[in-house]
This record gives C-alpha cells, structure tokens and sequence, in this order.
C-alpha cells in the first residue's frame, strides 16, 4: 500500500487499482450514492473501471490508466468517497 492511497481504499499492485466497498443502510441511499458517482464522473471525465452494487453496497474498482495509479485515479477515488458523505467535492 502506497502512503497516497486515499483513506479507505485498498491499493493493489497487479494490476494496479484502487478497491473499496461502501455500505449503505438502504436501496433509497445506494441509488442516491450511483448518482453522485455519475456527477462526480462527468465533472473529471474519469470513470471507475468496475462499479457493482446490490441492494446496500457499492464495489467500486478504479484501474490505473498508464500502467501505474497517479493523482487522477486518487483524486477520483477521494472525490468518491466523499460522494458517499452526500457531497460531491
């Protein structure tokens, strides 16, 4: 794990992603989390490779795009868990 590894998430080396399970209390706050993650992709034009969900959680995998994680994975990374807080930063 990097020391630039957003809280919460886990790094992982091959290949190299940022991994990290949000949980919710119900469907109603899983499906307000999805739409703040849309914003939050449509504002830094970066997408999650991987997002799955169920009923009370989020998967959310972010790959590295040029082979190794830089600012722009970890940046949307902190601005998706603070989507999860009900913001988007």
């Amino acid at each position: 794990m990097s020391d630039t590894t957003p809280e919460g998430w886990t790094e992982q080396g091959r290949p190299p992603a940022l991994f990290r399970r949000f949980v919710f209390s119900c469907y109603a706050d899983t499906r307000a989390f999805l739409d703040r993650i849309a914003a939050v992709q449509e504002a830094l034009g970066l997408a999650p490779q991987n997002i799955s969900f169920g009923t009370t959680y989020v998967n959310v995998t972010i790959a590295a795009a040029d082979g190794a994680l830089g600012d722009a994975e970890r940046t949307l990374a902190q601005r998706i868990a603070a989507a999860a807080e009900g913001t988007v930063a």
